[in-house]
């Protein structure tokens, strides 16, 4: 793999705020960032690459390519939970599995944030719709993995799952939300929209970004010792199955035409794992299921991995098989 592009990647800003935050846990500083923070970057970063993928697309339109992307995304989140629930399941009780499972089958909007600023920093142009990939592929992951505990579950687990709360997790959780609605804002808002906001939605992008991927690096530097419950086991598949996936989407992405630029976010969000909205999901409705487990796999293995040697590998790849 070209070196280079790894380099490229951890000089960014943003990826060396996320070293900063583990190397502060890691020396015992008593660096934080208060709890409510965090939490208004993470909706700040939300509603602006929603905001910005709504404008691109009220250009570019709704044209094949675009519903073919859209379509390999929700099949990529409703696929991936279920071949990765048996490779689970050598190991894991039926909960750990579905909930792990449907971890990695929904997205993590923070990696695919950060290769966006990959791609802009390497000069590789990409499509707003994009955008509208991320947000669909987080709720088709929910709904499969309480699939999997219903039928693969006991039968105590049967009665208790409420498919009406579910749903209401999957398509109403707060990142879903903001992410459609801002997406719907900015295609209805076009160019006009994006001139009145552009001072907020883009020149503070990166440093917030910068903020928010150092309180990461805090909470993931934190999760370090929840490793030591999920075994060796784990920690090969949350390295693993990320590369396997990352690889599937990309054979999707080079079979239905897709540039290099849209090729890297797919890969990504078909290797990302989510961290926020299925962990909150699954405590809520397979509380059998360990959170340690699922929380600490996706955020202090997957996610600093993609952001590290991932995304850089992932565009080697696609520098290599697209040209």
């Amino acid at each position: 793999m070209d070196l280079s592009l790894v380099a490229s990647n951890i000089l960014n800003p943003p990826v060396l705020a996320f070293f900063m935050g583990m190397a502060a846990i890691f020396l015992k500083s008593d660096l934080e960032i208060p709890a409510p923070i965090p939490k208004l970057f993470s909706l700040y970063l939300l509603f602006a690459i929603g905001f910005k993928g709504g404008v691109e697309l009220s250009k570019s339109g709704i044209d094949q390519q675009v519903a073919l992307t859209i379509l390999a995304a929700m099949l990529m989140s409703a696929l991936v939970p279920v071949y990765t629930f048996f490779i689970l399941r050598i190991k894991l009780d039926s909960y750990n599995a579905a909930a792990i499972a449907a971890t990695y089958g929904s997205i993590s909007a923070v990696t695919f944030i950060t290769a966006t600023s990959f791609l802009t920093a390497q000069g590789i142009d990409f499509d707003g719709y994009m955008v509208a990939a991320l947000a669909l592929m987080e709720s088709p992951a929910i709904i499969v993995g309480l699939i999997l505990v219903s039928v693969f579950g006991g039968e105590e687990e049967k009665r208790e799952i409420v498919w009406s709360e579910v749903i209401k997790e999957a398509f109403l959780n707060s990142s879903v939300f903001l992410l459609i609605g801002s997406l719907i804002m900015g295609i209805l808002t076009g160019e006009q929209g994006w001139e009145v906001l552009s001072p907020f939605t883009q020149d503070l992008f990166y440093g917030v970004l910068t903020f928010f991927l150092l309180d990461m690096g805090l909470v993931a530097a934190s999760r370090i010792q929840d490793l030591q419950d999920a075994g060796i086991f784990l920690i090969c598949f949350a390295i693993l199955i990320p590369i396997a996936n990352a690889a599937i989407g990309l054979v999707i992405a080079k079979s239905i035409g897709m540039e290099e630029g849209n090729s890297l976010l797919f890969s990504v969000l078909c290797a990302s794992a989510s961290y926020i909205a299925v962990p909150a999901a699954m405590r809520l409705t397979v509380p059998e299921a360990n959170p340690s487990l699922y929380i600490s796999t996706a955020l202090a293995v997957t996610f600093p991995f993609n952001i590290i040697v991932g995304i850089p590998a992932y565009l080697y790849a696609i520098n290599i098989f697209w040209r």
